[in-house]
């Protein structure tokens, strides 16, 4: 099969990163949203089997299919918008999986009409690439202020990384991983505890659809699953040179979104309250980390796929195995891993000098985290960037828009205009 001679140790590792990043840092806030609304452990369980089945699905498939690294992964904004508004309105699992599955249908009415897809192409690159650079800087920063609290363990990783990059750049988060493991593990820094082993099962909740659950819950999950998890997300695919409009054909944006809004709609009811394109994790599975060959950079999204769908079948063990890990090691591996796109996605939003003051705004407003009315910093980074160009450069005779780099988009190396 051409996935086994495509793939190598590095892009397996990348998915498994991305994995490791996308539980440790938010499954918690998974947890607090389905006991907002009252969850028992059965439905707790059955939210991992849906959202693991969802998101592995979702993503190794059209990977397989398309051979381009198609990211799928859970609103973590959306997660924490029900833990706050399934708390306040004292709503049911059932009249929340309704909600779940107004949002979904939603979703999929974007994806089905291309409305999204549309929006983002007027979008110019500078601010596309700020949006993205502004969402990955946190985990970088993230990373080196784990210093704080486990400093012999992130000056560790960063000289394992250095060296690796001088030596064998391709494995260098490979060998930092290990590298850091073996560490915590030799200090007993491993939370061993948390990993029991069992089958998930999936429980299946009944809809109950109405009014308040959609204006409080399912419209508020909706809109920041679009401006916070997909808008993003989109940036990071054309910053990575996977755009649709690329030569050759990418990834078809409104197709995975319509995806999405389906697998949603029917997984809702056993616990998957939203799935869309995926921003940090997918960052980094579209690297040049990942895969020297752009072309074969679909393995590490398979092989992420696959590690979420064994989780959705192993629920609490797998969700306890990752969580073990120290939370300074994931956002430390997290933020190295990140580095080439950050830096990326930077320098496109700077190169062209009449976008650059609006791009900066937009990167500077991302990274504030700042939300407004509930929707995410990632939406409101946009809105600021696009008037900033709009005061600026309305009514005044159009540029030509400088050619693209000569280069092959990389998360290390320039990126394409999309």
């Amino acid at each position: 099969m051409q996935f086994f001679k495509d793939l190598n140790l590095s892009a397996f590792t990348a998915g498994f990163v991305a994995v490791l990043v996308g539980f440790t840092s938010s499954v918690a806030i998974v947890f607090q949203a389905a006991q907002a609304f009252h969850a028992t452990p059965a439905q707790i369980t059955s939210w991992m089997w849906a959202l693991g089945l969802g998101m592995g699905l979702c993503s190794a498939i059209p990977s397989l299919w398309l051979k381009k690294p198609v990211m799928v992964a859970w609103s973590t904004p959306g997660a924490a918008v029900l833990a706050t508004a399934g708390l306040a309105g004292g709503f049911s699992m059932a009249e929340a999986v309704g909600a779940f599955m107004v949002s979904a249908a939603l979703i999929l009415l974007f994806g089905v009409t291309g409305w999204f897809e549309k929006v983002m192409n007027r979008i110019p690159v500078a601010i596309a690439s700020a949006l993205l650079a502004g969402v990955l800087a946190r985990f970088g920063m993230d990373a080196f202020a784990a210093a704080r609290t486990a400093l012999p363990l992130v000056l560790l990783m960063l000289a394992l990384y250095l060296l690796a990059r001088r030596l064998a750049p391709r494995y260098a988060v490979v060998l930092t991983l290990l590298g850091a493991i073996v560490y915590v593990a030799a200090r007993g820094q491993m939370a061993w505890a948390e990993v029991t082993f069992s089958l998930a099962r999936p429980v299946f909740v009944a809809p109950r659809f109405t009014l308040a659950a959609a204006v409080s819950l399912a419209v508020p999950l909706f809109v920041v699953t679009m401006a916070s998890q997909n808008l993003p997300g989109v940036a990071v695919i054309r910053a990575a040179g996977y755009g649709p409009e690329q030569a050759g054909g990418g990834i078809p944006v409104s197709r995975i979104i319509t995806l999405t809004g389906v697998a949603t709609l029917l997984l809702a009811p056993f616990g998957a309250f939203a799935l869309n394109l995926s921003a940090i994790t997918a960052a980094i599975c579209m690297g040049r980390e990942a895969h020297e060959d752009r072309d074969k950079r679909y393995t590490a999204a398979v092989s992420c796929g696959v590690i979420y769908a064994v989780i959705g079948i192993f629920g609490a063990a797998v969700t306890g195995l990752l969580t073990a890990f120290p939370r300074e090691l994931v956002v430390a591996i997290a933020g190295l891993a990140l580095l080439g796109t950050i830096g990326g996605g930077l320098a496109a939003a700077v190169r062209d000098e009449s976008h650059r003051e609006a791009a900066i705004i937009t990167f500077l407003v991302t990274l504030s985290g700042v939300v407004i009315a509930g929707v995410g910093s990632a939406f409101w980074g946009v809105v600021a960037g696009a008037l900033a160009l709009f005061v600026q450069q309305y009514g005044q005779p159009r540029r030509a828009p400088l050619p693209p780099p000569d280069s092959t988009s990389t998360a290390s190396g320039p990126l394409k205009n999309p």
